[in-house]
């Protein structure tokens, strides 16, 4: 099915506007999302949040109801978010008519996990709003990094075929040139890596791992309680590589504590998953395996309140 872009814009207004204030996922990839949004939209960072802490600025209280959450998915009606993940199991739960989702315009769900949006939200951003990028340098590096977008690319190949021809007019075969290839993988492992390290900006390994040289996939999860230079490292690392102009950093002046929960899908189905997400006051959720929900639950922050 191929997906049309005036559709989406149609339907999410709000992701061609300017100066929008949101928040980021606290990783690579919410900070390099940031960095895309306000260079080219001048869209405002104004948080944080990990899946168990919302970090917020005066600029998220005072527009919270307004704010648009990056590289996440939440539920409470007034809020707005883009992202990536499998959040479909039998129906969507009404908070999600207001998130942005390749895999819940596409109509992919848990049934067919195989089947998933396999780039980043950043990629999703940037073929929504047709940002071509055709260098083969360090900033394709950054680019394919997000979400390990790379190494998906060298192992869901038919899954990738699929998607490219979803999201049609752009310029996916130049992103995906010599990512299959020893070349691409020493180039990340003898400069992208380093590189991160280098400036503090890897926390750990992730699953996956590449093709040729069996390459470990390397993570960054920050705590912007105490990492802001790591945050803005990466913010210069993007500026210098791909012209992205640095967002400023939040002054972050509260910090919400939330609970972290795991579930498995055959449980939620015979309760359906709205009827669960209303009962327990679920604040996001992301399936992360045919068979496991993860959520996050935040007593104390809560949309219909503040109206």
């Amino acid at each position: 099915m191929q997906i049309k872009r005036k559709n989406i814009f149609k339907d999410y207004k709000w992701l061609k506007e300017k100066n929008k204030f949101f928040i980021i996922s606290a990783d690579y990839d919410g900070l390099i999302c940031a960095s895309f949004l306000h260079h080219h939209l001048n869209w405002k960072l104004s948080g944080y949040y990990d899946y168990n802490s919302i970090w917020l600025s005066d600029d998220a209280l005072k527009n919270k109801k307004n704010l648009v959450w990056v590289d996440l998915n939440i539920l409470p009606v007034s809020g707005k978010s883009i992202g990536s993940q499998i959040v479909s199991l039998d129906n969507n739960p009404l908070g999600l008519k207001t998130s942005c989702n390749p895999n819940i315009i596409n109509n992919i769900d848990s049934n067919n996990f195989k089947m998933k949006f396999p780039f980043s939200t950043l990629l999703f951003l940037m073929w929504l709003h047709n940002i071509n990028y055709k260098h083969e340098d360090i900033g394709k590096l950054l680019i394919l990094h997000s979400d390990n977008s790379w190494m998906k690319i060298q192992k869901y190949s038919k899954n990738i075929d699929t998607w490219m021809n979803n999201l049609v007019d752009f310029n996916w075969e130049y992103l995906n040139k010599n990512i299959n290839s020893i070349d691409y993988e020493n180039k990340v492992d003898q400069y992208l890596y380093p590189k991160l390290i280098s400036i503090g900006a890897v926390s750990g390994f992730s699953k996956l791992a590449s093709k040729y040289l069996k390459i470990k996939s390397r993570e960054c999860k920050f705590n912007p309680d105490w990492d802001s230079d790591i945050i803005l490292k990466l913010f210069n690392l993007f500026a210098e590589n791909l012209n992205w102009t640095p967002p400023r950093l939040p002054d972050i002046i509260k910090r919400i504590e939330g609970k972290k929960f795991t579930i498995k899908t055959d449980k939620l189905k015979k309760q359906g998953l709205d009827n669960f997400c209303k009962t327990y006051k679920v604040f996001s959720y992301a399936i992360t395996s045919p068979e496991t929900l993860k959520y996050t639950v935040f007593n104390k922050y809560n949309y219909e309140k503040s109206k």
